[in-house]
């Protein structure tokens, strides 16, 4: 079971994708994720927020219950980012921008608007060549000093940031068993 921890929409339960190919950041990830933007930001609250690979969305929707000011959510498979919008419409958040399109393409247009804080969240099997392009694309979508998460399996290195970008949190990572997050500020 996914849930909303935190916000105005603590304890909400959100719908998974059936069968594995989607693997949701667990409760403590989620949890240590939104610890270390809120020390850096202070809050949520007036932000921008990108979830990219969204899966269910539950980092996204989850940034949107802590107060974001807007949240986009970027899912290939199209049955789960219909899921996405049932669970925001189900929260009250429907005014959750979802493009059910790979993040590649989505990242390649030119942007609406920038964004305080990325999470990247890609299938661990993707080639760190196409994380690294990922990241290259993301320059134009990023509002200046920007704070870009990545999770990865602990057993990948470290991303290939953009020309420029600096560590936060004095450590750029932080594990959680199989999980590790990546922290950068842009570029």
């Amino acid at each position: 079971m996914t849930r909303i921890i935190a916000g105005t929409a603590k304890g909400r339960r959100l719908q998974t994708p059936p069968g594995e190919h989607t693997r949701p950041t667990t409760d403590r990830v989620r949890e240590a994720l939104f610890s270390a933007v809120e020390s850096w930001a202070g809050s949520l609250h007036g932000l921008r927020f990108l979830d990219l690979y969204a899966g269910s969305g539950a980092v996204g929707l989850e940034a949107w219950s802590r107060g974001a000011a807007g949240v986009t959510l970027v899912e290939s498979d199209r049955a789960t980012a219909s899921l996405i919008e049932q669970n925001a419409r189900t929260l009250g958040f429907a005014d959750a921008e979802v493009h059910a399109m790979r993040v590649q393409p989505c990242l390649a247009r030119v942007p609406q608007q920038r964004y305080d804080v990325v999470y990247s969240d890609p299938p661990y099997p993707l080639s760190e060549t196409d994380l690294a392009e990922d990241l290259d694309l993301l320059t134009e979508w990023l509002a200046p000093d920007a704070l870009v998460v990545v999770e990865r399996s602990r057993r990948s290195p470290e991303p290939t940031w953009p020309t420029g970008a600096r560590p936060i949190l004095g450590d750029r990572s932080k594990r959680y068993g199989e999980t590790v997050l990546w922290y950068g500020h842009a570029p």
